[in-house]
């Protein structure tokens, strides 16, 4: 495409002059042939020093948007972990004043529902741990997360779906810990792929020197 620019800016050039003396200058120009293309393109191969920051100012700009992008999820999950534990000081403090626990008050235990808020705080924590430590093992922490969410969203359905009237503004008891769990993972394998680009495109790098 380059080249073709290069000849049909020739060509305009001496359609403006109107030949003359300003075509015999370009005619100098291409080796005396008016119609001539350029010798070669303007695409150089990259010096493999080039190609070398190149690839390390993406690992730089990938390790900041990762570190940002893990620490402002984890925050998201740190500030849920914090409402359940100010939830269960409240229920041991002030039993059944909180509106989602007072809808169970004539059909779950005290101890059940600091139980079930305690299990969705670990819930929380695994994943922020997971999410913070990115290392081989940081999926594996993740996957943890989910089984305790897992476990809390059957508890809290099995008791709204038993309420006589069902209650929408408590669906998230059920849901918060796990979807906390399953974005975690999203974000992780997200943040992975990228990686694994970034490290594709290292093992795509060439050998060239340039003079």
């Amino acid at each position: 495409m380059s080249l073709t620019r290069k000849w049909w800016r020739r060509r305009r050039r001496r359609r403006r002059r109107g030949g003359g003396e300003g075509e015999e200058d370009d005619d100098d120009d291409d080796g005396g042939d008016p119609f001539s293309l350029p010798s070669r393109d303007d695409l150089q191969p990259i010096d493999t020093l080039d190609q070398e920051e190149m690839v390390r100012s993406f690992e730089r700009k990938y390790a900041l948007q990762s570190l940002v992008w893990r620490r402002v999820f984890a925050g998201f999950i740190l500030g849920y972990a914090g409402f359940m534990m100010y939830s269960i000081f409240h229920q041991v403090w002030f039993p059944w004043e909180l509106r989602y626990h007072a809808y169970f008050m004539e059909d779950v235990q005290l101890w059940m529902v600091l139980f079930a808020d305690s299990v969705a705080v670990v819930a929380c924590l695994l994943a922020v741990k997971g999410l913070l430590h990115a290392s081989g093992s940081s999926k594996q922490w993740l996957w943890y997360s989910s089984y305790p969410a897992l476990l809390v969203a059957v508890f809290w359905l099995y008791y709204i779906l038993r309420l006589p009237k069902f209650r929408w503004d408590i669906i998230w008891l059920p849901f918060a810990p796990l979807s906390g769990a399953g974005m975690c993972l999203y974000v992780d394998n997200l943040l992975r792929e990228s990686l694994e680009d970034v490290s594709k495109l290292r093992s795509y790098m060439y050998n060239y020197k340039a003079l």
